[in-house]
């Protein structure tokens, strides 16, 4: 939310993940900041997992693997710090991590060898020495962008990926989600792959992590809040909301409104108000 302004505190990047990884990966995100006052960054999730290694002022870095995350998701940011990230597409986490199904993470941040590490293995979840801190501290440590970059491919490459033909359905069926704004119902999503819309849950809770419903949703709602950004960038413009609504696959405008509001925290117009106050 609000990227123009986090861009001004924070310098951000994206990357491009080694040839092998790049059907699983959306991308690599990098972020450093040096700030004089905190700074509070607001992320509406999507459907995908993320293994975020991070260090901040002079602590150690470590890792985590953050599931799908269910609520609008906050970080304060102060001091110094630095995080490299790796964003999967939905339903591509799973052949790096393939002994539990993804909706074991969902809603939660784990430690990196936890979700690496196969149930009931050693692992060392909560050390702070190990493959996992050595693992963070390579792609934390440089200060050379390429070396980061380098870290994160070698780490995930140790790791996979094991190919998966649910894997495979899962990421397919997610990418029609979100691009064809015709499928508004999970009924539809089912038939589009030939199942029923029990056998799409199953599917969907061992690859994705959350259900096909949640997914179809929160891409409208991403999508609302990048018209809201965009048409509202002027003064007095505003979205058609609803227009768009029915653009959206809903029933009116008031369920746009309130799954707006649910998933954001303030209502359609007052984030486009908001968002033509930004810096651009």
């Amino acid at each position: 939310m609000d990227a123009p302004e986090l861009f001004t505190r924070v310098r951000f990047r994206r990357r491009e993940p080694a040839a092998p990884l790049r059907p699983y990966l959306e991308h690599y995100w990098l972020i450093d900041w040096d700030l004089a006052e905190p700074y509070a960054s607001h992320v509406v999730p999507h459907p995908s997992v993320n293994v975020v290694f991070q260090r901040y002022g002079d602590e150690e870095p470590w890792g985590e693997v953050a599931g799908v995350g269910l609520e609008l998701f906050t970080k304060k940011l102060a001091g110094r710090g630095r995080v490299c990230g790796v964003q999967f597409r939905p339903g591509g986490f799973r052949p790096f991590a393939p002994g539990r199904p993804v909706s074991d993470w969902t809603g939660r941040r784990v430690p990196v060898d936890e979700a690496f590490t196969a149930p009931g293995a050693p692992g060392s979840a909560h050390a702070v020495s190990g493959p996992a801190h050595a693992a963070a501290l390579a792609v934390v440590g440089p200060d050379d962008e390429d070396g980061r970059v380098a870290a994160l491919d070698a780490f995930l490459l140790a790791h996979g990926p094991v190919p998966e033909p649910g894997a495979e359905r899962a990421m397919a069926l997610v990418e029609l989600a979100r691009t064809d704004r015709t499928v508004r119902r999970v009924s539809q999503l089912a038939a589009a792959e030939g199942v029923s819309p029990r056998t799409l849950q199953r599917l969907f809770a061992a690859y994705v992590g959350v259900g096909p419903k949640w997914v179809i949703l929160r891409y409208r709602i991403h999508e609302a809040l990048e018209r809201a950004e965009a048409e509202g960038g002027g003064a007095g413009a505003e979205p058609d909301w609803a227009a768009l609504a029915a653009e959206l696959g809903y029933s009116d405008q008031a369920h746009l409104v309130r799954d707006f509001t649910a998933t954001v925290g303030v209502p359609p117009t007052a984030y486009s108000a908001h968002a033509a106050q930004s810096p651009t």
